[in-house]
Parts: C-alpha cells; sequence; structure tokens
C-alpha cells in the first residue's frame, strides 16, 4: 500500500472510530387551546377534519419539528382517543408522535364540596381544577422518542395544604377560604404537574417536567387564583429541592403553562421571576418576529418574548420552556412568524398562545 493510501485508511479509521455528535432535540410547549365544552365533541372536531383551528394546531406543530412536545388545552377521555385522532393527523402531516401521554387531569374531576366560596357545590369552579366536565382543557406529553412509562411520577394529588409555605387563602379574620373542609381536599394543580422520563437515542434520559396552571385572576380580595398560581410555580423549585421525593438524576427540562408574566399582567410575578433565576434552570428566553413588530404596549417586558396574545391583558410571555443549566442551548424561537413571513396565518388562526421550542445538545 502506498504511504497515501495508508494515510487515507487511518484517517478513515480515526473519523469512523470517533462518536459523532448527538443531533440537538428540540422540545416545545405549546397551549393549544383546543378545550371544548362538552365530552367527545373534540374527539368529533378532529375526525370529522373540517375545523379550521384543529387544522391551524396540526399545521404549526408540523413546522415546528418538535422531538418533544408538551401539549396544554386538550381534552383528556379516559381512552385516550382525542389525543389519538390528533396523532393521526400530525402523522399525515407529516410529523409522527409514536409515543404519548395523557394522565387524567385535576380540570373538571368533581371534588364534591364548594372549592370557589360561592355557596353553590358543583359547579365548575368546585372542580378540582376549573372545568365543566372531567378532563376539559387537560395537558399531554408527544414524543418521537420512547417515553419510560413505568418510571413516570404525577403529582397531581397532591393537597395544596400539603406543599410546604403554601398561599393558602384565608379570610380577613384569618380563618380559611372558603373553608376548612374545602382546603382539606383541595389539589394544588389545576391541571397537573407531571415528571416524565423519556429515553433519548443516544442511551441517556431526559426528564421532562411539565404543567398548566390557573390563571390568577376570576377569584375575589382573597386572591385564591393568584395565590394557587403562584404556589404551583414554586412546586418546581420545592421539587428541585427535593420536597416531594427524589428531584430528577438526570438533565431535565421544564416546559409548560406558567400563566404569569415576570413583569406585565395580574398576578404575583415573583413566583415565575424565582424560577427563571434558579440556577438550577436556564432561561433561553426565546423570542419571536411577529411578537417584536405587533406594536408597543406599554409593557416592561420585551415584545418579542411575548407567547400569548390576549384581548384585555394584551401580550404576555406566559408560556416556557426552561432547561436545566447542565444543557447547550443551540437554539430558542417563539413560533411567530412576522407579517409575510411563512406559517403566520396559521400561527395566529391556531390559538391566542404561541408555540415555544428550545433546541438542546449534549
Amino acid at each position: 500500500m502506498s504511504r497515501a493510501g495508508a494515510l487515507s485508511c487511518f484517517l478513515f479509521l480515526c473519523l469512523t472510530a470517533a462518536p459523532l455528535p448527538a443531533e440537538p432535540v428540540r422540545v416545545a410547549s405549546f397551549n393549544t387551546e383546543l378545550q371544548r365544552e362538552g365530552p367527545g365533541l373534540l374527539l368529533r372536531d378532529i375526525e370529522r377534519g373540517e375545523d379550521d383551528r384543529v387544522a391551524a394546531v396540526v399545521a404549526v406543530i408540523a413546522r415546528a419539528g418538535a422531538d418533544i412536545l408538551a401539549l396544554q388545552g386538550i381534552d383528556w377521555d379516559h381512552e385516550g382517543r382525542a389525543l389519538t385522532a390528533l396523532t393521526a393527523r400530525l402523522d399525515a402531516a407529516g410529523a409522527p408522535y409514536p409515543h404519548r401521554l395523557a394522565l387524567r387531569p385535576n380540570s373538571g374531576m368533581a371534588s364534591g364540596g364548594d372549592l370557589d366560596g360561592d355557596g353553590v357545590p358543583g359547579g365548575p369552579g368546585d372542580s378540582q381544577g376549573f372545568g365543566h366536565f372531567t378532563g376539559q382543557g387537560g395537558i399531554a406529553v408527544l414524543s418521537r422518542f420512547p417515553i419510560v412509562a413505568d418510571a413516570v411520577r404525577d403529582f397531581s394529588g397532591t393537597l395544596w395544604r400539603d406543599m410546604p409555605g403554601a398561599l393558602l387563602p384565608a379570610y380577613p379574620d384569618g380563618s380559611p377560604f372558603p373553608s376548612q373542609q374545602a382546603q382539606a381536599i383541595q389539589r394544588l394543580s389545576s391541571t397537573g404537574h407531571w415528571a416524565v422520563p423519556i429515553a433519548l437515542p443516544d442511551g441517556t434520559t431526559l426528564t421532562l417536567l411539565t404543567f398548566q396552571a390557573g390563571p390568577p385572576v376570576f377569584d375575589g380580595p382573597e386572591d385564591r387564583n393568584g395565590r394557587r398560581n403562584h404556589d404551583e410555580i414554586v412546586f418546581w423549585k420545592l421539587y428541585l429541592d427535593g420536597a416531594f421525593g427524589p428531584a430528577p438524576p438526570d438533565r431535565f427540562i421544564l416546559a409548560g403553562g406558567a400563566n404569569l408574566d415576570p413583569q406585565d399582567g395580574a398576578g404575583r410575578h415573583q413566583a415565575i421571576r424565582a424560577l427563571l433565576a434558579d440556577p438550577r434552570v436556564t432561561d433561553p428566553r426565546p423570542a419571536s418576529e411577529g411578537g417584536a413588530r405587533a406594536g408597543d404596549q406599554g409593557h416592561a417586558g420585551p415584545d418579542r418574548l411575548d407567547t400569548v396574545d390576549w384581548d384585555g391583558p394584551g401580550r404576555l410571555r406566559v408560556d416556557y420552556v426552561l432547561p436545566s443549566s447542565d444543557w447547550t442551548v443551540e437554539g430558542a424561537s417563539v413560533h411567530w412568524p412576522g407579517p409575510g413571513d411563512p406559517g403566520r396565518d396559521a400561527a395566529l388562526r391556531a390559538s391566542r398562545h404561541r408555540l415555544v421550542w428550545v433546541d438542546l445538545g449534549r
């Protein structure tokens, strides 16, 4: 063999022996707002194929190309038929998600008590999480990688009063609001708090932490919803502290809806500020051209970071994808195309929320 041939062979062996760099993992969160007013209606609308918003949600998800997707605003049913129908639509659109998880949420789960203090038990505000029927506006996880189902941890049954330092509402005289009996059964999670291990192709495990907090409004001077929203967010700091069992043994990423902006709008902003400042997580500050060009609204927070466009409160940052600090962030964005950009119409039609994604490298 010639010297040149030997050198070529040597270089080939070196290159093939070296481990190939792992592809970035894209993790996204999207509040689809696909919830319906009655059980089975979402399944009907997905299967009929005539609903413009369902089609727009499918288009947004397909364009984003996430490997792991935390969904909110998706109705739960016992057999998972609505989620199965949605994933079939996604598969047809070229966005297959062979692995999925949808545990029963607290939304619409009857409590048997008067939890909202209106004196009339049995209404949607008396469910463990606001809802007109079991599973309305639940959460789900879609993944291109296997979900380690037997290691999933569901904290949705945690009672609010059992959370360390819980900001439980009270009347001016200090008595429990709306009653001691209500606080004895009230769960913390409006929908759920899940820790979902996912097996990555390189043999490692990513733990997805996901939730959808309730809004910090629609209550009275007791600030029941504002306090609960605060504690739903603070839960994750306590979880990482080990207050609810072992913290994730591997790298994690928190993806979900906090319903709280760090600076603008209603709510106890210190909850999300503290989470964003926690040294165990990285805030990639995903941004968008659409948000940046949507027009000044006098808010303290940067418009480019906004993830929702509500009537009244305006545009706010309320949806988050926060990797643990040991990841390398290779990219991040809010899927909010600017005027004239591809995908803009579908993004605006799908939901008032925008899909948020982060690319993670080893």
